[in-house]
């Protein structure tokens, strides 16, 4: 055997196979991805352009894509005028605290519905998910003359604790609890584990994936959440990043580029969580169940 004939056989794996063509099915689900991707791209785009815009070009009429004259001067408005390090820590502050506490209560409450039978606890679930069914808005004013009588109006108790009321979020770790083999939990039992220590060591390490997706919704929810801390707080140094832009206005009114470059700050966060942890929410929600009902 010649030495040709041995580095033709011992190249690597697949080099002289030939690429099949694409079939029309995938040119046409390529095609449609591509479109899909183009339409939710191009609103990030062009608040990325206008605020590389003067404001006087952002307000020009007819609009135009790329800006004439490129500048950051947007960039440095918001964050010489404005208040936006405040608010961000703000956000970040009540976003994490509003996780955490979700995270703890919908696990303990949905492993208490999946686990335990006690008296009663039909008519409480049923209580739970009429949750869903409930606008957050139409519990606006109940909700703000509680936190007033309670003197929480601008604290961050007071924008944290009235969004950790998690019905939908109890529910999908209800669902993923119920499908849980009861024979490790019995096996744990019988070695002598109390409730909770099954809870801490079996149940909670066999959940991360809901876990996971649990708090990463919450999270963007919370981050998201502009009606209710714009009830209860007045205070500018309290105000969380969709409030806190919702006031980049001067006497002559919206300052557009500068919105938009507040927008593209207040999103950051949250598309580096989706590009992170994509595959945790995709697992979280594959492990619950949910995409079968």
């Amino acid at each position: 055997m010649t030495a040709t004939q041995i580095r033709v056989r011992t190249g690597p794996v697949g080099a002289g196979k030939v690429r099949k063509p694409w079939t029309a099915g995938q040119i046409v689900l390529t095609v449609v991805g591509v479109a899909v991707s183009a339409v939710w791209v191009a609103p990030l785009a062009w608040a990325l352009f206008t605020s590389l815009k003067s404001e006087t070009e952002a307000v020009e009429v007819p609009p135009h894509w790329l800006p004439k004259v490129w500048t950051a001067q947007a960039w440095k408005a918001i964050f010489e005028t404005g208040n936006i390090t405040n608010w961000f820590v703000n956000s970040l502050v009540v976003s994490v605290c509003v996780t955490v506490i979700v995270l703890v209560v919908s696990a303990l409450a949905g492993y208490g519905f999946a686990r335990t039978e006690f008296r009663g606890k039909g008519a409480l679930m049923g209580l739970v998910m009429a949750g869903l069914m409930v606008s957050p808005a139409v519990l606006g004013v109940p909700l703000f003359s509680t936190v007033q009588s309670m003197g929480m109006v601008d604290t961050y108790w007071g924008m944290i604790l009235p969004q950790c009321a998690p019905a939908a979020m109890v529910y999908i770790l209800y669902k993923f609890f119920q499908g849980i083999p009861r024979e490790l939990e019995e096996a744990a039992f019988i070695d002598g584990a109390g409730r909770w220590r099954v809870f801490f060591t079996i149940i909670v390490p066999l959940s991360r994936p809901s876990l996971s997706a649990v708090g990463i919704f919450t999270f963007i929810a919370s981050w998201n959440n502009f009606l209710w801390p714009y009830m209860v707080t007045n205070n500018p140094d309290l105000m969380t990043m969709p409030n806190g832009i919702a006031t980049v206005m001067n006497s002559y009114g919206i300052q557009w580029a500068q919105l938009m470059a507040g927008g593209l700050m207040a999103g950051l966060p949250l598309i580096i969580v989706f590009v992170f942890f994509q595959r945790q929410i995709v697992s979280g929600v594959a492990h619950t169940g949910l995409a079968g009902q």
